[in-house]
């Protein structure tokens, strides 16, 4: 079966399960699904109710596909993703992005969290994702290439969507919220944390936040031609001073205090 007609398939099932049309499709990192309690939900299916998609193993992701109305915008959301460290390949991990394209999707909204390697840094900042760096070892798009799905050589000059980037800045300064903007993320495959040599490595070429995530299903996205936005909750400082070792239980805690802002600036983007 090609992609094409796995997408097809998925598709399918969904739409004959709900009457909602999703424009902005919203993918949900590690402690923050409590957007999904913002959304006026048509219905939840697990992943594992969906054709062709990878079942989610981290704890912390809910492991379902929600469509519902946030305001009065139709949406399909990932609760909970897949990763690289998990052992699912590039094609499981960025397959429903291919999906809410096919669902009618114009936009993708992106959450993480991550290790904040910019000095100028706090726990629970939200970073704004101008730019990111791929060393995962991975990129979606190897293999044989779909023109109808995108271009065999799409354009990374500008992952991030700039006028999203401008609205959620303006957003983020009317609602009092702290916002980093213009940062740029760093992926690398975990599921190990990074060595002092890593973190300076990665500061060294520009990082301002390292994370296991995202950069997949944003190099998908682009290519299906989705505008994207995507943020990081800084819940961890690696950079000299600050370094120490990392406690996950912190990380989720600091993930789910800031998680109410991120709930504020999704919700008021979306609405825009």
């Amino acid at each position: 079966m090609t992609l094409k007609e796995k997408i097809a398939e998925s598709t399918t099932f969904i739409s004959k399960r709900t009457t909602i049309r999703p424009t902005a499709g919203i993918i949900l990192g590690t402690g923050l699904g409590r957007l999904a309690d913002s959304i006026a939900i048509d219905i939840e299916l697990p992943y594992s109710h969906i054709p062709h998609f990878a079942a989610a193993t981290v704890e912390h992701h809910a492991g379902k596909l929600i469509l519902g109305m946030l305001g009065e915008t139709p949406v399909v959301c990932m609760a909970g993703r897949f990763h690289a460290y998990e052992g699912h390949s590039a094609a499981d991990i960025t397959f429903p992005v291919r999906v809410m394209k096919s669902l009618g999707c114009s936009e993708l909204l992106i959450s993480n969290v991550a290790g904040g390697l910019n000095e100028t840094y706090r726990r629970g900042d939200i970073m704004i994702l101008d730019d990111h760096i791929n060393l995962l070892g991975i990129n979606p798009l190897i293999g044989p290439n779909d023109p109808e799905l995108g271009d065999r050589w799409p354009d990374m000059i500008e992952p991030y969507d700039q006028k999203l980037q401008e609205k959620a800045v303006a957003i983020a300064e009317r609602l009092g919220i702290r916002v980093q903007p213009k940062g740029i993320y760093a992926c690398m495959s975990g599921p190990s944390l990074e060595t002092r040599a890593e973190y300076k490595m990665l500061r060294i070429i520009g990082a301002d936040a390292v994370g296991m995530s995202t950069v997949p299903e944003v190099i998908t996205a682009v290519h299906a031609g989705l505008k994207v936005f995507a943020c990081s909750i800084i819940t961890d400082l690696c950079y000299p001073g600050a370094l120490g070792p990392v406690n996950i239980a912190e990380i989720i805690a600091t993930a789910g205090q800031a998680e109410p802002k991120l709930v504020q600036l999704f919700s008021v983007l979306v609405r825009q």
